[in-house]
């Protein structure tokens, strides 16, 4: 358990992760992951609410893009057909602490690298190109996977790959990663629970924080801007994480 102090400040910071992932159309599970083992939570707990947060802010964020038009149903489907059980099968696999650690510190820095805009995405791409079906059904596939895995939604991976690939603008991935994401938490969380995981109570109130931060960001990214500075102190966050996760 947290002292008042630490877990009031865990909170803050929560809903700030939170702010930041919905304004760019994600669910913000590694950043709750990050977040979560910088406070020694158990990992155990740390899944399966990671993904339940998920479920929430992303279907926020998807809500405020879907309502400006920015959703791709084909671009949607492609990745979601072979990611929905592929994050089921992850969810129901039971990894060893060491394994888990170093599997998720891969996967923060991809989203460090993400945040620093290493994949260059501030940017729209003017000229796209259709995904064709096996590219999505593959790719979906291996994020799903993985997703389920560790206990993410994806799309900290699936907005980069659509953008290197041309496969759609900045706008439309995020809302193809939003409800990507939503889609594979469910499914990665059902895998969990019906392999042991329980909810807590404190899970849903950890909820209950990011969808204020889930709001503001939603609204924030879909209608004005991006947060740069945002972005720079969660960078800062996860490499703290990554860095955690290989030495402890």
């Amino acid at each position: 358990m947290l002292s008042t102090e630490n877990m009031i400040l865990f909170l803050c910071i929560l809903s700030i992760i939170a702010f930041l992932y919905a304004s760019v159309g994600h669910g913000g599970a590694s950043g709750y992951l990050a977040l979560m083992t910088l406070f020694s939570f158990s990992h155990v707990f740390m899944k399966p609410t990671a993904l339940l947060l998920n479920l929430f802010v992303s279907a926020i964020a998807f809500y405020f893009y879907y309502k400006e038009g920015y959703f791709n149903r084909k671009l949607f489907l492609y990745f979601a057909i072979a990611s929905i059980p592929m994050a089921y099968l992850g969810g129901t696999i039971a990894l060893d602490p060491k394994i888990y650690k170093y599997i998720l510190g891969v996967f923060l820095i991809i989203a460090v690298l993400k945040m620093l805009n290493v994949f260059n995405t501030s940017k729209n791409i003017e000229k796209t190109q259709d995904v064709v079906l096996w590219q999505g059904l593959l790719v979906g596939a291996i994020i799903g996977f993985f997703s389920g895995l560790i206990g993410i939604g994806g799309g900290i991976i699936l907005t980069p790959v659509i953008l290197l690939f041309n496969w759609g603008k900045i706008k439309e991935s995020a809302a193809v990663s939003a409800l990507f994401i939503w889609v594979n938490s469910a499914s990665g969380l059902i895998g969990q629970v019906n392999s042991g995981a329980v909810l807590t109570k404190q899970s849903f109130i950890f909820v209950a924080i990011a969808l204020i931060g889930g709001l503001a960001g939603g609204y924030y990214g879909s209608k004005i801007l991006k947060p740069k500075r945002l972005k720079q102190v969660l960078a800062f966050v996860l490499i703290t994480a990554s860095i955690k996760l290989f030495l402890v």
